[in-house]
Parts: structure tokens; sequence; C-alpha cells
């Protein structure tokens, strides 16, 4: 499998990609090749256990473009790792464009695929875009408010209000022009960090790159709430497969029942009896690839 940079431009940054052509031409037809736009979920990067998935589709016959968002990794921003769904998602409108570009490639057969909080991002980008082909998402974070609640219900209220104060000095802060004020992505329960739910430290250890860092503007936990790709559903018209896990303590799995419920086209749904984390790995993974391919293919 040969990994190659590319480059996307996304606002006038430069995201840092990686692209992955098809191993063979089962897929191709006369006017080209689908493509998966990949990107990460909550402070992920790109190398963060992503390659695995993107080697099955690769190996299934659709070239893959993986890319970082602005500010991760060696993404051009100089506000670093800062999590905001909306740059988020135009990152997402930039790779989708670069991919329809490529020789080679199908621009109606662009597939978005996401997981966690990307899950999410493909669902409002797919609803935005009506070109798009189809959309993958596994374990998504389709309800800001709910991921919310789910904030208060592992951590307490004395957590949540603790990581809103910092969200707020942050904010205030970058309005006066000082440096931003950082907490954690991720940590052990009672840690200074968005997400410290008892698995995360050990799920986010075992899927982490050499290029993650963890820690981010506080600013972006305000932005959470606002985060609700679940109203977007109604208005996403192609096939949508999603990835449901069961046990999520992060993303609260309801929203993304909505939004099977509520989605204006065809709608595949895979139920696993798991956690957040453990559809990166494993035989979740396994069952979880299986089934992406095999929607990839119907398309």
């Amino acid at each position: 499998m040969a990994v190659q940079e590319i480059a996307v431009e996304s606002e006038g940054r430069r995201l840092g990609a990686w692209y992955l052509r098809a191993e063979d031409e089962s897929l191709t037809t006369g006017a080209g090749r689908p493509c998966v736009v990949m990107a990460h979920g909550f402070g992920a990067t790109r190398d963060s256990g992503l390659l695995p998935f993107a080697e099955g589709f690769t190996a299934a016959g659709a070239d893959v473009l993986l890319v970082d968002y602005r500010g991760f990794a060696d993404s051009d921003g100089d506000l670093r790792q800062n999590i905001d769904h909306r740059a988020h998602r135009r990152d997402y409108h930039a790779a989708v464009a670069r991919a329809r570009l490529v020789e080679g490639v199908d621009p109606a057969r662009i597939v978005l695929w996401g997981s966690s909080y990307s899950g999410g991002h493909v669902v409002a980008v797919a609803a935005e875009d009506p070109r798009i082909a189809g959309v993958i998402s596994q374990g998504a974070a389709m309800d800001g408010l709910g991921a919310v609640m789910e904030i208060l219900r592992y951590a307490g209220p004395w957590q949540l209000l603790r990581l809103s104060g910092h969200a707020i000095v942050d904010a205030v802060g970058a309005l006066l022009g000082r440096r931003e004020h950082r907490v954690g992505i991720f940590g052990p329960p009672g840690a200074t960090a968005a997400i410290t739910s008892p698995d995360a430290a050990p799920g986010y250890g075992r899927i982490i790159g050499p290029s993650f860092v963890n820690d981010m503007p506080a600013r972006g936990i305000l932005t959470i709430p606002l985060n609700r790709p679940v109203t977007a559903a109604p208005r996403v018209r192609c096939p949508m497969l999603l990835v449901v896990a069961a046990d999520d303590s992060i993303a609260p799995p309801a929203a993304v029942r909505k939004v099977a419920a509520t989605a204006g086209g065809r709608v595949e749904t895979l139920e696993l009896d798991c956690g957040h984390f453990d559809i990166y790995l494993g035989e979740e993974f396994a069952t979880s690839l299986e089934r992406q391919i095999g929607f990839l293919r119907s398309l």
C-alpha cells in the first residue's frame, strides 16, 4: 500500500493529507474510481488508528483521502489543536473538492467517512453537498447537548462547571488578545481535560499516533453543545451506514439512532455491543470494516 502526501487547501491553509490509491479496479467504472474522504474525531490525528480502515477501502477498490484539520499535526494554523466543528466541516468540504480533482476519481462517487466527532461532521457535510454518494459514520457524536449530559453523568456537575470556567477564561482572553488558555483533550477521571470518562485515557492511549498532542484551547468546550448534526439528518439524501457502539459512554448512541430514524435517504445500521473506542481494534473493528466495505460496494 502506497501512502502519498497530497496538497489540500482550506481557506488559505494547507492541510496535511495522505492519498491512497485503490489496489484494484473492481469499483472502477467509465467515470472513474470512488474516493473515501476521511478525518478523525475529537482532537485526534490521521496517524491515530485510521490507516487500517483506509487499507480496507483501497483493497476493496476505492481511493482514500485522509486529512488532518487546520491546526493539527503538520497542517497549517496558528491556533493549534483547536476543536471547532464549524471549521472542521469546512475542512471536510475542502478535502472533498480536492478529491474530485484527482485524476481517475469519479467526482460523483465521493464517500464521506467519520468516527466519533467526525462521525457527526460527515452527516452535516453531506446535508450541505447533494453530490456526496454515501456516508459511513461510526461511534458518532451526533448531538453535543447529549454529550454534555454524558459529561454531567460520568464526571458530575463540579467537573462540568470547572471545564466551563476554563473555557470562559480562554474565550475572554482571546477577545483581549491574550495567549490561549489550554486544557487536555483527554485524561483520567478528575483531570482538567475535555473527556475524562473511565475509558477515555486507555481508549485514546490505544490509538493515538506520534503527531497527536494532548492539549487544546479551552474555548473549544463552549462549542460542543452547538455541534448538533442530528438536526441535519433530514436533509441527507444519500445512503448512510451508521455503526452504533451500543455501550458508548462519550457519544450517546440514542442520537445516532435518531439520525437513522430521521434521515432523508436510505440508512443501514450496524449495532455493536461495545464501547466508544472498541471499534478501532479487534473483533469489533473487523466486523465494522467488513460491513463498511460491503456498503461501499453497494453504492
